[in-house]
């Protein structure tokens, strides 16, 4: 399997991975100058360097043909969907390699996305795609209400684009 298979999907064509990587680099690239600026340790500004690119890219990858047709197979399910939100622990590894980003920051947007993603998965398929938007809607409420550093305003938006809006969406019938 190469890197592109693996980070994107198999079958991901030359334009999602440019679009993947692209966004991936160019987000990574503005959340480190934004750490930067705020004077934020070394440690901290690597782990937001790889947080960035994950999310930036991912939120991309996620939205991708070739990745819709890895994550919405046949045999997938609401709990698998569902796992894959719970498994982005990252709001907890910034709480604690960045000073100002709090426990309870962390656990409010975590819980948010969680939250939100029982709440896209119990939609009916109809009403999935309405049900993703409302909830990311939602959630950015609940996750505006905490304080993290001003470096890291874009966190919770991209965590949750990446989640709710490209993850749980499957692919749509060309009209």
């Amino acid at each position: 399997m190469t890197l592109t298979e693996h980070l994107i999907a198999p079958g991901a064509t030359r334009g999602e991975a440019v679009l993947s990587f692209g966004t991936a680099f160019a987000g990574g690239a503005l959340s480190v100058a934004l750490a930067l600026t705020a004077a934020l340790p070394a440690p901290a500004v690597a782990v937001i360097a790889v947080i960035a690119f994950d999310l930036y890219g991912g939120a991309v990858v996620n939205a991708t043909h070739a990745a819709k047709l890895r994550f919405h197979r046949r045999g997938r399910t609401a709990r698998h969907h569902v796992g894959f939100v719970a498994v982005h622990v990252q709001p907890f590894v910034l709480a604690w390699a960045v000073p100002g980003f709090t426990w309870t920051a962390a656990a409010v947007i975590y819980a948010s996305a969680l939250a939100a993603a029982l709440a896209v998965t119990a939609a009916p398929l109809p009403l999935r795609r309405p049900a993703a938007f409302a909830a990311t809607a939602l959630a950015l409420v609940w996750t505006t209400a905490v304080a993290v550093p001003g470096a890291l305003a874009w966190f919770a938006p991209v965590l949750l684009i990446k989640l709710l809006l490209g993850h749980l969406l499957p692919e749509e019938a060309a009209a």
